[in-house]
């Protein structure tokens, strides 16, 4: 009878320690995201998709009816297609982020999760093509910089996504988010492959050279935009050449916005990657920031209308005359 007493004992303390262990691992893998922290998330890609959506349906009408074949030019159309590309994925982050349960595949977790990287540094690259040939352009190292056939733009387009298909795509669909196990019901919560050095080693030598570009460009730019403002002081906001430069700051300021924030919290992250609870949700914000990079096209448009620089002249003639 003291057998069997003990023995039901014993199997009353596995039982709970097997559901404890159970709850702790479920609790590791739930959604963990506060509800302040899904607003603000759900806010910031719902703005993106918006506000994405219509700049890249507007910058189509553009393009249309723009025959010259310029470097920038098929940067503006690649940079069209990486940020379709991303708003793609947004419907499936905004329904997680709503339901906060992934009730699709972990294959379509990691594609989607990938997508935001891919996308970001896909824009950091096609904006610093863009800026180095206007910039080649003003300092009149060069009249033109044009591909003379539309085949030389697209093989040059086309080498770009290659390479990403190539080199990129696979490594992240094959690799990424194996350093441990993860949940079927959670997603875009692969911080365990942070733990590795090489990871960690790469992930520092990308956070360097995004911070010294940007510095670069923008300490070009201004240099440029002092020397634009002195040359045409008195004509300054009618004179097209202030406002092909204000297009410029443009791409600076996404950056240092949308990009820079992301990559300085990602050095504190990796450093303190064990407080993986407190710190995700931060992650997950300043990673969201780079989504509305999309609103760029928007702005593009908006400062290259008439109406806007017509109502600009308008406003600083009323304060000179206060």
């Amino acid at each position: 009878m003291q057998f069997q007493t003990e023995k039901n004992t014993y199997k009353e303390d596995f039982r709970k320690m097997t559901e404890e262990n159970g709850n702790s691992s479920d609790f590791s893998s739930a959604f963990n995201h506060t509800n302040t922290m899904s607003a603000i998330l759900i806010t910031a890609y719902s703005v993106a998709f918006a506000g994405g959506g219509i700049g890249s349906i507007t910058m189509l009408f553009v393009l249309v009816k723009m025959n010259t074949l310029s470097v920038t030019t098929t940067a503006i159309i690649n940079l069209v297609v990486v940020h379709s590309l991303l708003l793609f994925t947004v419907p499936f982050r905004l329904h997680y982020y709503v339901n906060k349960k992934w009730v699709f595949k972990m294959t379509l977790c990691k594609m989607v999760s990938a997508m935001v990287h891919i996308h970001m540094y896909l824009t950091f690259l096609f904006y610093v093509i863009t800026l180095v040939i206007r910039w080649l352009i003003f300092f009149q190292w060069r009249d033109k910089v044009e591909f003379y056939r539309k085949l030389h733009a697209i093989a040059a387009s086309a080498a770009v996504w290659v390479f990403v298909m190539v080199f990129v795509v696979p490594v992240l669909c094959f690799e990424y988010g194996r350093s441990g196990f993860y949940s079927d019901t959670t997603c875009f919560m692969f911080h365990k492959e942070l733990q590795q050095d090489s990871v960690k080693a790469l992930n520092y030598i990308i956070i360097v050279a995004v911070a010294c570009i940007t510095c670069v460009l923008l300490g070009v730019q201004i240099f440029i935009l002092v020397k634009v403002t002195r040359k045409f002081s008195t004509s300054l906001w009618s004179h097209q050449e202030f406002w092909a430069q204000v297009k410029n700051l443009i791409f600076i300021c996404v950056i240092i916005i949308c990009f820079l924030p992301y990559h300085l919290f990602r050095a504190y992250y990796i450093q303190h990657i064990s407080d993986f609870d407190q710190l995700e949700s931060y992650n997950e914000v300043f990673l969201s920031l780079t989504a509305l990079s999309c609103l760029d096209l928007l702005s593009f448009v908006l400062s290259g209308s008439r109406f806007f620089k017509q109502n600009v002249g308008m406003l600083r003639s009323r304060l000179s005359c206060c």
